[in-house]
C-alpha cells in the first residue's frame, strides 16, 4: 500500500502554446507516501507542438507509462475519466469598437425583428384590443394599458429566463441557455476524445 499512487485525470486543462504538460497539471494525485506527490507532479507528459492546433488528448495509458518510467515499483491506480482534454489557448485579438458596435446592432435588430414577426403572426395587437374591450367596454386602436405592462413583462421575463442581468447572475440555478451550452460542450468533448485520441483507434494498415 505504501507504493500505491492514485491518479484522477482532470476533464479539461488549459495551457499556452509550446507548454510542457505535466502530470500535476493533467491529473490529481494522491498517495499514502506524501513525499512522492511533489516528484510525481513534475513528470512531463507532452510538449505542445504547433501542429497540435488547439486540442490534445492525454489518456490514462500515457500517464501510467510516464509514472512507471520514473519509478517502476509504484502501483498506479487510475480513477475518474479515462483521458484529459488539453486545450491550447492562444492570445486573443482585441475586438475593435467598430466590430463590437456592428455585432451589437446586428443582434439587437435581429432580436427585435424576431419578436415583432412573432407578434404579427399571432395577431398580438388584435388580442390586446379584444382584451381591452372586454375589460373596459371601449374599443381603442392602441390599448396602452395592456401593451406597456406587456412590454415591460417581456423584458423582465427574458432577464429571469436567462438568469443574468448583464454579467451579474441572479441566482445559482443555471439558465436553459447554459444547460444547452453545457450539453453542446459535452457532445463536442466526446467527439474530440474519439477523433483526436489516435491511441483509441487502430486501422488495418497499422503495424
Amino acid at each position: 500500500m505504501a507504493n500505491t499512487v492514485f491518479i484522477k485525470p482532470r476533464h479539461r486543462v488549459q495551457v499556452k502554446p509550446g507548454a510542457v504538460v505535466t502530470l500535476g497539471q493533467a491529473a490529481q494525485i494522491a498517495a499514502p507516501d506524501g513525499g512522492l506527490i511533489p516528484r510525481l507532479k513534475t513528470i512531463p507528459l507532452y510538449r505542445i507542438q504547433p501542429s497540435d492546433k488547439n486540442i490534445v488528448i492525454i489518456d490514462t495509458m500515457q500517464m501510467i507509462r510516464a509514472v512507471l518510467d520514473v519509478d517502476s515499483s509504484l502501483d498506479v491506480q487510475m480513477i475518474g475519466p479515462p483521458q484529459t482534454i488539453i486545450e491550447v489557448v492562444y492570445e486573443k485579438r482585441k475586438v475593435s469598437t467598430a466590430s463590437f458596435v456592428l455585432v451589437w446592432l446586428l443582434l439587437f435588430v435581429g432580436s427585435a425583428m424576431a419578436i415583432m414577426n412573432f407578434h404579427e403572426d399571432v395577431s398580438m395587437q388584435r388580442v390586446h384590443r379584444h382584451l381591452y374591450e372586454m375589460m373596459t367596454g371601449q374599443a381603442v386602436d392602441k390599448p396602452l394599458l395592456l401593451q406597456i405592462p406587456y412590454s415591460l413583462g417581456l423584458g423582465i421575463g427574458m432577464i429571469l429566463f436567462f438568469n443574468h442581468w448583464f454579467r451579474k447572475r441572479i441566482n445559482e440555478e443555471p439558465s436553459p441557455l447554459e444547460v444547452e451550452m453545457f450539453n453542446y460542450q459535452q457532445a463536442i468533448d466526446q467527439y474530440v476524445i474519439l477523433h483526436e485520441n489516435k491511441e483509441s483507434m487502430r486501422h488495418l494498415d497499422d503495424a
